[in-house]
């Protein structure tokens, strides 16, 4: 019997959506045994998020400040697992706090320590900075991570930008002014995670997951836009700046703060970021192996 933990945090659903149908297959094989395990908050997140707590849990989530978690069920504790799928959300290109709160827990350490793990995201379209950190986490638990999925709104950025916030903001998964397209991550894209079930049950009883990630790969499991790549190590610099800024304020101050982080995410959005896309494409043709070699390493898992 192969025993599997899917650990997950999603606000919306959309995450365990994403889950349900990537197990579908495990889920159906008599000899493979699957374990889910929600991580909850002490204090919960609400969604549809309120704006003013939205920002509010920037610094926090930036810089990896964990917060307290209920702990798993014992019945969870006291298994050990030839598998741990964990699914995560990024929320300011970090992996989420409740994510990050389990990560940094002595529950981690206890399930995830010299076990294989695959990470799973589901985001905007930045989460390369995000599966960087939580490699590092995996490597500080002694965690094995064997493959990455990253699952992504394909509609163009500034347009997602729209009907996400919409999303987060309203709590319905609509068609902005009734054109738009739906925010998050398309239901034909959902439904066929199935095949990525199919390839990984194949390394679980295999024991030995090298090649994994090139078939999950060659199954397109993940997609890597270098702009965005840009983008993200960029706004990690000054998300940096403004995380220090707001953490080492006053909390009469803190409110202030945030609100001009509200300006600046504004006018890097809209004013910005198109000025450092056409840099990008100006610079494309000179930076073609670099951007080659970048592509290699954030689709693996090294």
């Amino acid at each position: 019997m192969k025993r599997v933990l899917v650990i997950y945090y999603s606000q919306s659903g959309q995450l365990k959506r994403v889950l349900d149908q990537l197990v579908d297959s495990l889920t159906k094989d008599e000899a493979t045994e699957i374990t889910w395990y929600e991580i909850e908050m002490e204090q919960p997140y609400a969604f549809p998020w309120k704006k003013e707590d939205f920002f509010d849990v920037f610094p926090e989530s930036f810089r990896q400040i964990e917060q307290p978690i209920l702990p798993p069920s014992q019945a969870i504790l006291d298994k050990k697992y030839d598998l741990v799928i964990l699914g995560y959300q990024v929320w300011y290109l970090t992996p989420s706090i409740p994510i990050n709160s389990f990560v940094k827990s002595s529950y981690a350490k206890q399930l995830l320590a010299q076990t294989p793990i695959i990470t799973v995201s589901g985001s905007r379209n930045m989460w390369i900075m995000a599966q960087e950190k939580i490699k590092k986490q995996i490597q500080s638990i002694n965690g094995i991570l064997v493959g990455n999925i990253a699952l992504v709104d394909r509609t163009i950025n500034l347009v997602s930008v729209i009907t996400i916030v919409d999303w987060m903001f309203s709590g319905k998964q609509r068609k902005v002014f009734g054109l738009l397209p739906k925010p998050g991550i398309s239901t034909a894209e959902i439904l066929a995670s199935k095949r990525f079930g199919d390839t990984i049950i194949k390394y679980l009883y295999s024991t030995n997951y090298q090649g994994l990630q090139k078939e999950l790969i060659q199954q397109n499991a993940v997609e890597v836009r270098h702009f965005l790549v840009s983008m993200d190590r960029k706004a990690n610099r000054l998300f940096g700046i403004w995380s220090t800024l707001i953490l080492k304020s006053s909390p009469k101050r803190r409110p202030f703060l945030l609100k001009c982080f509200n300006v600046y995410l504004f006018i890097a959005i809209w004013f910005i970021s198109p000025i450092v896309h056409l840099i990008h494409l100006l610079l494309y043709p000179f930076k073609y192996k670099k951007i080659q070699r970048d592509k290699v390493y954030f689709q693996g898992i090294k």
